[in-house]
C-alpha cells in the first residue's frame, strides 16, 4: 500500500481534514521562504490537533544539525525531512536522534545526486530540480528515475502531484509514499477540501490496483 504525506499544512483544520482522509503524515514547512512557512509555536498548536497515529515531518532547509534536532525533539516530531543541500554529515548528525527523509533534486534525463552518499537516511523524497527553489514548484518528478530507485531505495514521490495524476504516477513509480502540497491547495499554504478528497480517491484506486 502506498502511503500519503500531504505537506506544507499550516492551519490544524487542514490536519485534521488530512488525517480524516487517510493521510500517513503532514509535512510542516520550516523555511521562512516558503509561502507554507510555519513558526514553531504554529506547528505546536497544530500537533496538538493531530491524531496519535498520524507522523509528524518537519521540513528543513539548510539548517545545521542542532537546532534541527533541538526543534525537532521540542515538537516530538516523528522524522526531519531534510530539503536542501544537506551534506552526508549534516544527515548523519541528524539521524543519530530522529529519522531522516533526505530530498533530492532531480533533473529529467539524470540520474539524481547524492542518493548512495546519504546512507543515513530512512527514506528519499524524490522532487522536481528547479533552479532556486527548494519544492513545491508543481512540477512533475522523472518518473523513470524514480522506479529504478523505488526498486532498492524507499522513495516517497513529490512533484507536480495532483488528483489528476497521482494514480497514474503511484502505478509507473511504485513508491512507498506520494508527497503533494500545491496540487491539493486553493491558494498556497491552503487545503482545498474537495481537492484532498479527490486525492486520496485517486490514491485508493491505485492502491487497489497494485
Amino acid at each position: 500500500m502506498v502511503r500519503v504525506k500531504i505537506c506544507g499544512v499550516t492551519t490544524p483544520e487542514d490536519a485534521c481534514l488530512a488525517a480524516e482522509l487517510g493521510a500517513h503524515a503532514i509535512g510542516l514547512n520550516f523555511y521562512p521562504e516558503s509561502p507554507r512557512s510555519i513558526s514553531p509555536f504554529a506547528a505546536r498548536n497544530i500537533l496538538r490537533e493531530l491524531p496519535p497515529l498520524v507522523s509528524s515531518v518537519g521540513i528543513f532547509v539548510n539548517w545545521t544539525p542542532e537546532p534541527v534536532i533541538a526543534l525537532s525533539q521540542a515538537l516530538r516530531l516523528s522524522a526531519a525531512q531534510l530539503h536542501g543541500d544537506e551534506t552526508p554529515q549534516t544527515v548523519a548528525e541528524v539521524a543519530k536522534k530522529i529519522p531522516v527523509i533526505k530530498a533530492l533534486r532531480i533533473e529529467k534525463g539524470s540520474a539524481p545526486i547524492g542518493l548512495p552518499r546519504h546512507r543515513a537516511a530512512t527514506a528519499f523524497l524524490l522532487d522536481a530540480a528547479s533552479p532556486g527553489q527548494f519544492g513545491g514548484t508543481g512540477v512533475t518528478t522523472d518518473w523513470a528515475q524514480a522506479r529504478t530507485l523505488a526498486e532498492s531505495h524507499r522513495v516517497i514521490l513529490a512533484g507536480g502531484l495532483t488528483p489528476e495524476n497521482v494514480a497514474e504516477a503511484i502505478l509507473a513509480v511504485r513508491p512507498f509514499a506520494v508527497d503533494v502540497a500545491s496540487g491539493v491547495e486553493s491558494v498556497p499554504g491552503k487545503k482545498d477540501p474537495a481537492k484532498l478528497r479527490a486525492f486520496f480517491a485517486e490514491v485508493a484506486r491505485a492502491n487497489r490496483s497494485l
